[in-house]
């Protein structure tokens, strides 16, 4: 076999599913595409309120299709809380928002056990946690005791208060933002936290044109009342979506893409110099999220299948907070962010 002939079979086998056809009924297949026809309502009424912030849309609904948990960062006036918040408009489960201020307590988050004289018993309060979407507002201000209340709760989907443990509603997702701007009084979120984050997002500046649109916007909002999203996904709904993207299927040349991507940040193999300038790679858990937000973003695109551009889209947002920069790569500037961007050019899917 000639080399074209190779690459070409293994381009063939990285963008296809599986040669044999999946059993499914017209039945099944109706609901799926209506489904799919309400995923795509969700996205459209999302992004007609989010001006420029297409990205971020699909990322907000990768997390909802995978049970993860974003971790959005921008400066003040980029509609992060904006955009969780009509989020909360489009789906039929509770919401929460949390300002996190230094004098915040864990259980201003959890809740607390009180005391009934009347009953003579103890009963339970359930803190906001006990929502299904949940926004943490600038959780850098959260001093360390409530960041580390949020872990149990994100990697466990539950929350132990005086020794009993509480489970949390199914589905259930944390979207925390943080300004990157200011310092003074803010808390850095420890490597175990970060990790817990399916994504980390960076919103930057709309351009100019996005902007004039944004003054549009709100300018008819003030004017009129704001327009409500057109669909609300009932939790039965976003329960079968999210199975029906898990189900996506990944190819094995495309896992072995995915390990070779990730790897490079550990092995010289790939790129030497960025990998000269990681002092903590990524782990095993950083393949994992690329493939599963991989799964989502090629089910909201209409695919059964992954290709290689939903990876290399996703992987700087997957990566990049998992890995930790040596003290020389940090004086010189070089960014995370920077150093996933270059393996993704670097280490090929063909």
């Amino acid at each position: 076999m000639s080399a074209g002939a190779s690459s070409a079979t293994l381009h063939a086998t990285l963008h296809a599913p599986p040669s044999a056809p999946r059993a499914g009924d017209p039945a099944a297949g109706r609901t799926d595409d209506a489904l799919r026809a309400r995923i795509h309502a969700l996205r459209e009424g999302l992004e007609d309120g989010l001006i420029g912030c297409t990205g971020l849309v699909e990322r907000l609904l990768i997390g909802l299709l995978t049970g993860g948990h974003l971790l959005i960062e921008g400066a003040p006036g980029l509609a992060k809380t904006r955009a969780v918040k009509r989020l909360s408009d489009g789906l039929d489960g509770s919401f929460a928002r949390i300002q996190c201020t230094p004098d915040l307590m864990p259980a201003d988050l959890t809740g607390t056990t009180v005391w009934r004289q009347d009953s003579g018993t103890f009963e339970f309060l359930p803190g906001p946690l006990f929502h299904s979407l949940i926004l943490v507002d600038e959780v850098n201000r959260a001093p360390p005791k409530v960041q580390s209340a949020l872990l149990e709760s994100m990697a466990e989907r539950q929350i132990t208060v005086s020794g009993q443990t509480h489970p949390l509603p199914d589905p259930f997702m944390v979207v925390a933002t943080q300004n990157p701007i200011e310092h003074a009084g803010t808390f850095p979120l420890p490597e175990a936290q970060l990790d817990r984050f399916l994504l980390h997002v960076v919103v930057d500046m709309p351009d100019e044109a996005s902007e004039r649109r944004i003054l549009d916007l709100v300018e008819g909002e003030l004017n009129h009342h704001a327009e409500a999203m057109s669909v609300r996904l009932t939790v039965e709904e976003i329960l079968a979506a999210r199975e029906a993207a898990l189900k996506t299927y990944v190819s094995p040349a495309l896992k072995d893409y995915l390990v070779r991507l990730v790897a490079g940040t550990r092995s010289d193999a790939a790129a030497p110099d960025l990998r000269a300038a990681i002092e903590h790679p990524a782990s095993p858990r950083g393949t994992l999220a690329l493939m599963v937000a991989g799964k989502a973003r090629a089910y909201l695109h209409g695919r059964d299948h992954v290709i290689p551009e939903d990876v290399a889209d996703l992987a700087v947002d997957a990566l990049s907070h998992r890995i930790g920069l040596t003290w020389r790569a940090a004086a010189e500037g070089r960014t995370a962010r920077g150093i996933i961007e270059g393996l993704v050019q670097r280490v090929r899917a063909l």
